[in-house]
């Protein structure tokens, strides 16, 4: 067998169009809106479990024209507001040193002041955020709501559909069986089947049960 290495650090592009929305309609049609700039709130936060979306969202709206995502650990001319940037996205504040806690601190008021727009995301809400009080008031200027990760029927249901789109056939106990024998976020799950594409193509044999768990053994290998 030839062994597949899966890539799951690598980064992958974001859009509105591919988050999974589940439980999460309102949030997502809220971020349609920002990505438009026709929000009436020019600020929000979301908050929720560690890959539930919040990253995907970000970095979503941080690809539309004059936006900007910024992580916590990003240098500190990011934190800088910038007149042609009207739409600005900090992903992880929990994460925040106290130095890029103050330049945060000074980006919000200066978004603020010129009516751009920002989008925030946390672990937890913004009351119980383990920054300075001053931030920890901004984060809960706007909008704040909490991404619902995908139920297993949701993740099933999304993988059913990105397999069907791409004239897969996956045998029945290949998804159930992935989600209780592998890492259970979307974007892992999501490289799986690009996996399982793959070396379904290079073997000449279906995407079957025994199939799956030759590329868990051979990932659990490396």
């Amino acid at each position: 067998m030839k062994q597949l290495v899966l890539d799951l650090g690598a980064d992958q592009a974001h859009s509105l169009d591919s988050f999974e929305v589940g439980q999460n309609a309102e949030v997502a049609q809220l971020m349609r809106q920002f990505a438009a700039r026709t929000s009436r709130e020019h600020f929000a936060y979301l908050w929720g479990e560690t890959a539930a979306g919040k990253t995907h969202l970000l970095q979503a709206l941080g690809s539309t024209p004059a936006a900007r995502y910024i992580s916590p650990f990003s240098i500190e001319s990011e934190f800088v507001y910038s007149p042609e940037v009207d739409l600005y996205m900090l992903d992880d504040c929990e994460k925040l040193s106290p130095v890029a806690q103050i330049d945060a601190f000074a980006l919000f008021n200066e978004i603020r002041a010129n009516g751009a727009f920002m989008v925030c995301s946390g672990a937890v809400p913004p009351a119980v955020l383990p920054v300075r009080e001053d931030l920890r008031t901004r984060m809960g200027w706007g909008l704040i709501y909490q991404i619902h990760g995908l139920t297993d029927d949701e993740k099933v249901a999304a993988l059913s559909h990105a397999a069907s789109t791409r004239g897969l056939t996956l045998s029945p106990g290949v998804l159930p069986y992935l989600l209780s024998h592998f890492r259970r976020d979307m974007r892992s799950l999501s490289t799986m089947l690009d996996s399982l594409d793959q070396y379904s193509l290079e073997t000449q044999r279906p995407i079957t049960l025994p199939l799956l768990r030759e590329l868990l053994q051979a990932e659990a290998k490396e």
